[in-house]
């Protein structure tokens, strides 16, 4: 079966079935592996698919997906951005390190890090920064959602008004056409509103694949950032949005 009428088969299966898996459809269709990851990967670049591990799913614009899949979404450009912007964070500063998978890469990268002050709203960075002995770790308060270990709502955003970062690196779930930064979880995004009052610099670490994506709530611009980090391009027009709000691009592939 030619690419052509395969794709639109995949894309009906993943209406069907909520979910298509690699190995399953080089059997149904009679190709290699390889084949049919150039066309999710393809489906996924046309944003009709979202690639998830062994598969895809698809996208959805007010339902994250699960942690442990987001995780596995883009491995290699992720620790490519973390690396990126952890040498742009200066020892003995304060960082804020907010909820993310791609924060957690940058907590990966920061362990040869001296003297920092992290504070942080996701447990799962507070352990691993455990293992830099010379790492001040506070955990911000508020309610832990169990599904990525992340600590939410108005009691941590005010446990952050208390600060004033040198640096606060945040994620977000999708980066709209117009350089909106949206995310799922209203209570989330207070914190996000509350970080960008309260740091000198706020960097954000974005792969491509948030390009694609949509989400309900907005948690600032694009204009309100000094730095992105992303793995390619932006698109043309949010680029020179960009150079024209004096917002930094920093991109690792």
């Amino acid at each position: 079966m030619s690419q052509s009428f395969r794709q639109p088969d995949i894309l009906e299966i993943a209406r069907t079935e909520g979910k298509v898996m690699v190995e399953d459809l080089a059997e149904r269709f009679d190709v290699t592996v390889q084949t049919i990851r150039r066309d999710l990967t393809e489906l996924a670049n046309a944003g009709k698919l979202e690639r998830v591990h062994g598969g895809a799913i698809l996208p959805s614009g007010v339902t994250n997906i699960i942690y442990d899949e987001r995780r596995r979404l883009n491995e290699d450009a992720k620790q490519a951005i973390a690396r990126a912007c952890a040498a742009a964070i200066a020892d003995s500063s304060s960082v804020f390190l907010d909820i993310g998978t791609t924060t957690e890469a940058v907590a990966h990268e920061l362990l040869d890090h001296s003297n920092l002050m992290v504070v942080t709203n996701n447990m799962n960075v507070a352990n691993i920064l455990l293992a830099n002995k010379t790492c001040e770790i506070v955990v911000a308060g508020g309610s832990l959602r169990r599904s990525d270990n992340g600590l939410v709502g108005n009691l941590t955003a005010r446990t952050i008004e208390n600060f004033k970062f040198d640096t606060a690196i945040l994620g977000c779930s999708a980066l709209d056409e117009d350089g909106d930064l949206l995310d799922f979880d209203i209570q989330e995004v207070v914190v996000g509103q509350t970080l960008l009052k309260r740091s000198r610099e706020v960097f954000l670490v974005a792969d491509h694949s948030k390009f694609q994506r949509s989400a309900p709530v907005r948690i600032g611009s694009l204009r309100d950032i000094d730095r992105i980090f992303t793995d390619l391009p932006l698109p043309g027009a949010l680029a020179e949005s960009c150079r024209s709000w004096g917002t930094d691009m920093v991109v690792t592939g």
